[in-house]
């Protein structure tokens, strides 16, 4: 596929890819190859091992892959550079472009002894009647990041940034449609990007002067109209400053239903106060979908019933989950039902700060069965809410 003339994506299309490490990914993914020809024609990243007879493939269609001269690897992550090897023994003189941090991390993956050529911020390199840029971008999402910018074409080869796991047939995003890609680019920075909000800001910052036309992602679709690179961007500054939408998430997990009357009480009480408010059953909803309800909403309300002491494992999980992910500057509320002790509601509670969301007021926890009295508890909660919310 010819993403602008000479430019071609050579990737790999995963359409079975159920799960990326804990991330549901109902409809598949791309690991994204961009083969530019010039007088050095250069590779931009490879693919996942098992998707590289595809990709050179792919490869073989436009060019001799011995005549490549430079691969460069935006990102050390196995589903980018586990091709690398492989694509070496076709043009064993060509040099692997990368950071420092880069070099680092794909030695200790391969134990490799190829030719690099490490660059720092603002490097470059001509390939011929096109030069690339990089740009240093670590921690979004691992120390080696780094982007690369082509100015003679305007484009960005952006690694993970701007990426979303989606597989199709077309290849860029105003083709699939932008609500859906956006969408799919939302659920993407909020189960992978979101720890970096910090280092997010400063690489946009840092691009913010470059003219770009084209955007090339790692996963997913290529953004490639004015409009639609404009809101990508801003969309990932919103998430990067950990902005949020004036709605409720409630995740909750039951055993005899007794927490779940106390979910479906207060998503009653919050819609009748006429607030967006979305209900999720670990039962039914996976932690990574939940974690970008999470992410949109300024409220975040978390029950669990007690199982030996604990709360239940599925919500044990998802606690894990958010806490790595830190979804800063929200409020949040712990409710649940128990036998003989609420010691293990102290999970919930601790779990809200150390990803932190403000605790907004004081739980609720019932005992046994809720009655009439204790469901309406929650009344005084969702005064709270509507509070922290307008």
């Amino acid at each position: 596929m010819m993403i602008k003339k000479d430019i071609y994506w050579t990737g790999y299309i995963d359409w079975a890819l159920r799960n990326f490490h804990g991330y549901s990914t109902p409809s598949g993914s791309t690991y994204n190859a961009y083969l530019l020809l010039d007088e050095k024609p250069t590779l931009i990243d490879t693919v996942k091992r098992y998707g590289y007879e595809e990709m050179l493939y792919n490869i073989r269609e436009v060019i001799d892959p011995s005549k490549i001269r430079y691969i460069i690897s935006n990102h050390t992550e196995m589903d980018h550079s586990g091709s690398i090897g492989k694509m070496l023994e076709h043009c064993p003189g060509a040099e692997v472009v990368c950071s420092a941090k880069g070099e680092e991390g794909l030695k200790k993956h391969f134990g490799s002894d190829w030719k690099f050529k490490v660059v720092t911020t603002g490097d470059s390199i001509s390939i011929g009647k096109r030069t690339l840029k990089f740009f240093p971008v670590p921690m979004v999402h691992w120390p080696d990041s780094m982007v690369t910018y082509c100015p003679q074409e305007k484009i960005l080869f952006s690694n993970d940034a701007f990426g979303q796991h989606h597989a199709s047939s077309e290849r860029f995003a105003d083709e699939v449609g932008i609500e859906t890609v956006c969408k799919e680019a939302e659920k993407y920075y909020a189960n992978i990007v979101l720890p970096y909000g910090s280092q997010v800001v400063k690489a946009l910052e840092a691009l913010q002067s470059l003219p770009i036309e084209t955007i090339c992602p790692s996963h997913g679709l290529v953004w490639r109209r004015a409009e639609d690179i404009k809101r990508i961007i801003a969309l990932y500054t919103q998430w990067a400053q950990y902005q949020s939408e004036p709605r409720v998430a409630i995740v909750y997990d039951t055993m005899w239903h007794s927490s779940e009357k106390m979910a479906l009480r207060l998503c009653q009480l919050l819609e009748k106060d006429g607030l967006a408010v979305k209900l999720m059953s670990l039962q039914a909803v996976h932690i990574s979908d939940a974690m970008t309800e999470v992410m949109r909403s300024r409220v975040i309300c978390i029950g669990s019933a007690i199982l030996n002491n604990k709360i239940l494992p599925s919500m044990g999980a998802f606690l894990t989950y958010m806490k790595g992910l830190k979804p800063k500057n929200r409020s949040g509320f712990t409710f649940g039902s128990y036998g003989w002790s609420q010691i293990g509601f102290k999970e919930l509670e601790d779990a809200l700060h150390e990803s932190g969301i403000t605790k907004l007021c004081d739980s609720v926890y019932s005992n046994w069965v809720p009655d009439e009295g204790e469901l309406k508890r929650l009344e005084e909660v969702v005064i709270k809410i509507k509070q922290a919310i307008l």
